[in-house]
This record gives structure tokens, sequence and C-alpha cells, in this order.
């Protein structure tokens, strides 16, 4: 799964797990198997966890939700208020094809344009268009600009998955089941978190999942909860793998684990004011060795052609010309990727001046 989101001050959300497993390469390569032609899609987009791209014959495992949804996640008294819209906006899609939240007002002429800009001031034709694409009605034909393009699902998604029907608590099963495999090993709350499951949905998944010897309880130390894992997996004998983790990477996104796994406390400081940001504003761990051991706050500056730097900051007592070298070396290749010239850095940090001498 990829979360998305509207961030862009180094690199969008759901390309940036994609390089941190396999290092750089064509992020064309997720926008066609995301918005690409029908035959050859992928992912779909959801609320799988937040706002993410999940495996395109996933979505049927998320009929349930679509139909709690059926008034949209947010906004419902103006869904409720406007049952006429939505047959409209649906007939307006049909019409159009791929189309903006815009480009259906206009040709609506549904109302004056309001105030344009941020999520709460969004006309009644944008919150009813979300309705639809919670409920399932419609979903994104394409991005341009990170714009959502509305389409009728049928016209995007492959005939085979529209027509399975799976029974809920059996999608459950199969969600639990595929959190469980993404992460390892985790708890029960952290299976949850993956899809935002429910308490009262995954218990008796788990104890279907464990009664069938699909998972298996593992006790891990330090941990107050037990913990599954996938049968049959095999723990490797050390933790390998170097690689920049941006905010919303799914091994990093539920925060309670990732203190709990790592000893690392981390909070992202987007909406936090500038002077009161301790490490900054798009902040990057560094996991090294099974370990996360530095934290940078990154941004891509097109017109300067470099990878800035803002802040650099160790973690622990990790060795630090270790640390340095193999945060410089994922900078550079980080650098490479975005087209960029190289990295620079700031004084901010412990890091900064080892890492500046690095690079």
């Amino acid at each position: 799964m990829l979360q998305l989101d509207s961030v862009s001050v180094a690199v969008r959300a759901h390309y940036a797990p994609v390089f941190s497993r396999l290092g750089p390469y064509d992020r064309d390569v997720v926008d066609r198997a995301a918005w690409g032609p029908r035959s050859a899609r992928l992912l779909a987009e959801y609320w799988a966890h937040e706002a993410a791209l999940m495996a395109v014959d996933d979505w049927p495992l998320l009929r349930w939700r679509m139909r709690q949804y059926a008034h949209g996640r947010w906004g419902t008294h103006i869904v409720k208020a406007n049952p006429k819209l939505a047959e409209r906006i649906v007939a307006a899609v049909a019409e159009l094809g791929p189309s903006t939240a815009g480009q259906i007002e206009e040709h609506l002429a549904a109302e004056p344009r309001r105030k344009r800009g941020t999520w709460w001031t969004r006309s009644d034709t944008k919150w009813v268009a979300e309705a639809l694409f919670a409920s399932g009605v419609l979903t994104t034909a394409t991005r341009v600009g990170f714009a959502r393009h509305y389409d009728l699902v049928e016209r995007v998604l492959p005939a085979s998955v529209l027509a399975r029907e799976v029974d809920d608590d059996e999608a459950v099963r199969e969600l639990t089941l595929r959190a469980a495999s993404a992460l390892g090993v985790g708890t029960e709350a952290d299976i949850r978190d993956y899809f935002r499951l429910s308490a009262g949905q995954v218990k008796p998944a788990i104890a279907d999942l464990l009664s069938v010897g699909e998972i298996e309880r593992a006790d891990v130390d330090g941990w107050s909860a037990p913990a599954y894992l996938r049968a049959g997996r095999t723990v490797p004998r050390a933790d390998r793998g170097t690689a920049l983790l941006c905010p919303f990477d799914p091994l990093i996104f539920f925060r309670p684990r990732v203190e709990r796994l790592f000893g690392f406390h981390y909070r992202i400081e987007i909406y936090t004011p500038a002077a009161k940001r301790r490490y900054g504003y798009y902040v990057w761990p560094l996991l090294m060795d099974g370990r996360l051991v530095a934290r940078v706050d990154l941004k891509a500056d097109r017109a300067g052609n470099t990878l800035r730097v803002l802040g650099a900051f160790g973690e622990g007592d990790s060795a630090r010309p270790r640390v340095v070298a193999a945060l410089a070396g994922e900078l550079r290749s980080m650098a490479s990727w975005l087209g960029l010239g190289g990295f620079s850095v700031s004084t901010r940090g412990d890091l900064a001046a080892e890492l500046r001498a690095a690079g």
C-alpha cells in the first residue's frame, strides 16, 4: 500500500517507499500501475489506510467500507441535502469522461463558484464527488498535477475486479492477513491500523487465522501485547538494508509501532508552527541495519538544482562515521533519482557539519 499525500516538498509520498526499497527507479512505473490503461492497471485509489494506492485486486475487499461511506466520509450533511446532485454528477461524468470537480461543476453550472483553495471551502459538487468516490461509484481515472480526475468505476477498474463479490467477514479476514504479512510482525493494534480496521473486526479475524494456521502468535521482548506473524516466515539472522523513509512510509506511519520497534519518537511537524518545530517540516528517518539512526529535513530545490538538507540529526549511540557515510550515500542517490545535481547541507542539527564534509 502506498499512502497518498499532497505535500511535494521533496517528492510525493506514494513514490518514496518504492525508492526506499528498490533505489532509483522510473516513477512512470507507478503512474502506469495506478493511472494507466484499464487492462494494465495494478493499483487502485481508495481509503485503504488514509488515501492510498492499493492492489487493484483488493478493491472488492473494501466494499463494506464503501457501504459505510454511502454519504461520504466527511460532510455527510451536505451530501444528504443534495441527493439529486449525486445523480447529476454521475450523469456528467458519464458524458464528460475523466473530469475534475471543477470541470464537473462548470458542466452542471450547479452553483456559483466559491472561494478556491482548501478542502474545507470546497463546493457542494466537490463534496458530493468525494462521497461518490468513497462509496465506490466513482474512482480516480488519472491525476494531473495531483488533481483527481473522477470517472465511473466500470470504465476504470477491470471488469473481473468489479464482478468479484466477497463476504464482509471474509474480506476483513483477508485484509487482516494482508496487514500481518506486510508488517512482518505486529500486534493487534498494528494490524488494525494498517487498513484502519476496528477491534471488533480484527479480533475474530485473528482468532480465525490462528485456528487455521495462517498466522502464528509470537512474543517479542519488551512488548506488552502479543504479536502475530504470517505462518512459515523465515526470521533473518541479521537486519540489513539502508533507506531513507518518508513520513508516510508504511514502515513508520503508525507512530506507536515506530517507538516500540525502534525506540524512536517520531512526529510529523508539518502543522507545527515553524518556530516550534524540533526537527523540521518534512523529516525523513534513516534506516540502517534494522535501526533508525538519523533523521533529515529535506526539500527538493528545483531552481537551485539541489536536494537541500535543512537539518540533520543523529539518533542514539550509532557509530557516527558509518551513519554519516550511509546518509550521504542515500542523499546522493535520492538527488540523482529526482534529477538534481547533488545535495547541500545547512547548519542545523548535530550531524550537519559531518554530513556537509561528506557531501
